[in-house]
């Protein structure tokens, strides 16, 4: 376990090769960065940056080719194949662009299914997700099917389940990315207020910076290494959203949405 001092996530001098002996591409090159419990960070740079990459290799979908990195302590780039899934359902919480929703269940049991996998006893699993339901304002939508509500609805019930089982780090990889405008805010909203409320370490992929200005620590990826960083601190969101731009303009790469 960590105490006060260590941080929730090491990431150590992690490099990541694809490709062949003769064609190798480097998609991560020595990158290295702490992430404390209850820090909400965006991880921002162009396509091919690297950050989906990191974002894969910290999840565990992906596994590094040198370098390490630690979750409350545990080294996760030796974890045995057979327990990958129980890690994954134990300590990280997804949040994807397509939702991943089962059309085949309704949003309570959407929601339900990783306490369902975890053999969580009924009534806990009741109370669990109509309590987090209250909180992102879906428990009229929880009968109804992903078929049957918005885009928003259902991003909301994809960040529900991957909170309701109170995870030790919950990753985003451009959660707004099928939303509109609106339904983008009320999810952004939805994440700030959960991370200063309920203390949740949220990892967030994006290319857009209204979207980063909701985290207050970015993460700059060029050519899979970390081109910068910025904090928010004290700043109004609009005034970090602007330095936000700043970096990206020196970035190069992909325009800001």
């Amino acid at each position: 376990m960590q105490n006060q001092t260590t941080p929730l996530l090491q990431v150590e001098h992690i490099e990541k090769y694809y490709g062949s002996p003769d064609a190798l591409t480097k998609a991560l090159d020595d990158i290295s960065f702490d992430v404390r419990t209850g820090e909400f960070i965006s991880i921002m740079g162009a396509s091919g940056s690297g950050k989906t990459t990191l974002l894969n290799c910290i999840s565990t979908i992906d596994t590094v080719s040198a370098g390490h990195i630690l979750l409350d302590g545990q080294e996760i780039t030796t974890i045995a194949e057979e327990e990958i899934a129980a890690f994954r359902r134990d300590c990280l919480g997804f949040v994807f662009q397509d939702f991943n929703l089962l059309d085949t269940l309704t949003l309570l049991e959407n929601i339900a299914l990783p306490l369902t996998i975890g053999k969580a006893a009924p009534e806990e699993i009741d109370r669990r997700v109509h309590q987090i339901a209250q909180k992102l304002d879906i428990s009229d939508a929880l009968p109804k099917f992903p078929t049957q509500v918005s885009g928003g609805q259902k991003q909301r019930c994809a960040f529900a389940r991957a909170v309701v089982c109170d995870p030790k780090l919950i990753m985003a990889d451009e959660p707004t990315g099928a939303l509109d405008s609106h339904a983008s805010r009320i999810l952004l909203e939805v994440m700030s207020t959960y991370n200063q409320e309920m203390g949740a370490t949220i990892l967030m992929v994006t290319h857009d910076a209204f979207c980063a200005s909701f985290a207050g620590r970015i993460l700059f990826l060029k050519d899979g290494r970390i081109f910068n960083e910025i904090y928010k601190g004290e700043k109004s969101r609009s005034t970090f959203y602007h330095e936000i731009l700043d970096v990206l303009s020196l970035l190069g790469g992909d325009a800001p949405c």
